[in-house]
């Protein structure tokens, strides 16, 4: 996607360094993050710098490729402490795995590894735009029968940034956009990080794409009063009977929109499944800091700032994410098509 009209992927690596647009800094200030060691890459993907399944599956497999420069080796140790810094998102694995796999089994050369984290990127990005392509014809044919503006709700970021390049979640209605289709887009905030509010309106207003930015309560009434049309979300994993975790407070969504009738879609590519798993209540679920729950940042009078909401001494619990049971999905959209069920995917 391009910023500044200068196409930017989220995620990239060049001159014995891994490159990523700093989502912290987001909305305020576009920043570009150097990082140099395999550490580097640890601590950004553990404190959001990086964030989104695909992105830092991306990131992993560039940070195995970085690992070896570094060393002339990728210790296993190194490889484990990478695979388990986030241990919701399956893709942070399937990308180390496509780097240290060619190291184990291969001639140990530095660029074999380059190449293999390029082409795992690639394909992730590539499968992205096939994503936005066939998101977009349930949205078309959705407009075929409102014959109004698209109302879209979206949880978390599942744009660009969250994915390297496209979306997944975002990539239909990226593709809407283009082709003249009329969407507007309901951004919940997304507590207690704000990754829609921050990352999710700075991308669809980058893309001139009208939205609002509503607080994640709001989704249930806005159903109830038919002004959504759809719910479109991204995911972290996706099991073996089509349950799936992402950003918590997607199963509220699900909820609300069975109760109200209203399609509720999931975007990821193959990557995001993990058939080893055979449901969701078997998925790890992060737990954050209770800090990200405690503070909050943003700007006054042109300087960054964080502010406490309540004190040290409250006690509280920040699960990063919730399971959707598959029952609540009524498609999932992947680089492979569109389908009903998890079965008919497999």
């Amino acid at each position: 996607m391009k910023v500044n009209n200068k196409h930017y992927r989220s995620v990239w690596a060049e001159k014995n360094a891994v490159i990523i647009i700093n989502q912290q800094k987001l909305p305020f200030e576009f920043e570009l993050l150097r990082l140099t060691t395999l550490d580097e890459v640890i601590e950004a993907i553990k404190t959001l710098k990086v964030r989104g399944a695909p992105a830092i599956g991306i990131t992993a497999a560039w940070a195995m490729w970085l690992e070896f420069i570094n060393n002339g080796t990728i210790d296993k140790t190194a490889y484990q402490k990478l695979i388990q810094c986030r241990p919701t998102a399956v893709n942070i694995k399937r990308g180390a795995d496509a780097v240290y796999h060619t190291f184990l089994n291969q001639t140990q050369q530095a660029k074999q590894l380059w190449q293999a984290a390029q082409q795992f990127a690639d394909s992730e990005i590539e499968a992205c735009k096939l994503i936005g392509q066939h998101g977009y014809k349930l949205l078309q044919q959705l407009y075929k029968e409102k014959q109004k503006t698209l109302n879209i709700l979206t949880h978390c970021n599942a744009g660009w940034l969250a994915c390297g390049d496209y979306g997944t979640a975002l990539a239909p209605i990226f593709e809407a956009h283009s082709n003249g289709l009329p969407v507007h887009v309901w951004v919940d905030e997304t507590r207690p990080l704000n990754q829609g509010a921050r990352l999710t309106a700075w991308e669809l207003a980058n893309e001139q794409i009208p939205f609002d930015i509503i607080s994640d309560n709001s989704g249930a009434l806005l159903m109830m009063l038919n002004k959504v049309d759809a719910v479109m979300v991204g995911a972290d994993r996706i099991v073996k009977n089509g349950d799936f975790a992402n950003k918590i407070g997607t199963y509220q969504k699900a909820l609300a929109a069975r109760e109200h009738h209203v399609p509720f879609w999931v975007a990821a590519p193959h990557t995001t499944f993990d058939l080893s798993i055979d449901n969701g209540l078997q998925i790890p679920i992060e737990q954050r800091h209770g800090n990200e729950l405690q503070f909050i940042s943003g700007m006054y009078q042109q300087q960054r700032i964080e502010i406490a909401l309540f004190p040290n001494s409250f006690s509280s619990v920040n699960h990063a994410f919730d399971i959707t049971p598959a029952s609540l999905v009524n498609a999932y959209i992947t680089e492979k098509g569109i389908f009903e069920n998890i079965k008919s995917w497999l």
